[in-house]
């Protein structure tokens, strides 16, 4: 009897020793993602899309958590009150970049890690068809003029690209022209509202496809893949590199073996063909995904330029 009692005894020292572990193996729990945009939006949707595999490679639950409100400053500052755990995972973008700029968030740049980036969209400056006979003259005609541009933000990447555009460029500065989305802009460009649009390659698709709408300048470090005929302004001497980014990042205190974890999972994640798939269909490559090195870098950059640029802008006193 006593043996018997002895070996039960070990056996449920082993097993609790044996569920202990697995409690304490990353990940045994639902992991939160964060974005500060409704369902539906552009990264509400890269977000899921992620997810799709990401979560098979963690073998965990993942959800999102929306905290919409102050150009991300909401979702930012929720993200700073939970754990460094790896049980939270923040979705950053060129809009968290411009809100840190400003100081609007208790968030600083010292308080995350860079995790892995999922879309590097770049800003492209479209012009009606037949407006310029090419790149060289649209420039030249703005070193003569000021011209009208088209965004739909301000104090922003948007109104940001345009003005940095110019100013490099020794072009006259642009007056700018707010509208509510890259729809209605771009068939404003067409009307004849505005003389060029900052955009992305997705949100003028169907004016591009139909002639109407013509990319004539990207504002990337490479030419694009979908646009191999248009140039970049770093091609024709204009230091300007600005995308419309997302990507993820952990809390800087995150244990080591847990950030790695999940930037091995990101990145295969998002390497995977379902993603790289997604990224197909708005008019993106496989470029657009990158490592912890390189997101972090781009960050970084984002951040300072976005605050040189808003007090150029009168956004930052």
């Amino acid at each position: 009897m006593k043996k018997l009692l002895l070996s039960a005894v070990s056996a449920a020292v082993i097993l609790t020793s044996i569920v202990s572990a697995n409690a304490d193996e990353y990940p045994s729990k639902t992991i939160e993602v964060i974005t500060h945009a409704g369902n539906g939006g552009g990264t509400d949707v890269t977000t899921r899309m992620m997810m799709l595999r990401a979560r098979r490679e963690l073998k965990a639950d993942m959800v999102i958590v929306n905290k919409k409100g102050g150009g991300g400053a909401v979702a930012m500052d929720h993200y700073l009150t939970l754990p460094s755990d790896g049980y939270a995972i923040l979705t950053f973008t060129i809009g968290h970049a411009a809100t840190l700029a400003k100081g609007k968030t208790k968030m600083k740049l010292s308080d995350m890690r860079p995790i892995a980036r999922g879309t590097d969209d770049p800003q492209i400056l479209m012009v009606k068809c037949g407006e310029y006979a090419d790149a060289n003259a649209f420039v030249a005609a703005q070193k003569e003029k000021a011209v009208t541009y088209g965004t739909t933000h301000l104090g922003n990447i948007d109104d940001v690209s345009a003005f940095m555009f110019a100013k490099k460029g020794g072009m006259k500065t642009p007056k700018i022209i707010p509208f509510d989305g890259g729809a209605e802009l771009a068939t404003q460009l067409v009307a004849g509202a505005v003389n060029v649009a900052v955009l992305n390659l997705a949100e003028a698709g169907a004016q591009i496809e139909s002639g109407d709408v013509c990319p004539i300048v990207v504002l990337a470090d490479k030419r694009m893949s979908g646009l191999p005929d248009v140039s970049t302004a770093k091609e024709m001497g204009i230091d300007v590199s600005f995308s419309t980014v997302r990507g993820f990042v952990i809390h800087k205190d995150t244990p080591e073996d847990v950030a790695m974890k999940i930037e091995k999972a990101l990145m295969k994640a998002m390497n995977h063909t379902v993603y790289q798939g997604f990224l197909t269909s708005v008019g993106l490559d496989s470029t657009s995904v990158a490592d912890s090195k390189v997101w972090g870098e781009q960050i970084s950059t984002m951040v300072v330029d976005m605050e040189s640029a808003l007090k150029e802008l009168g956004f930052i006193k």
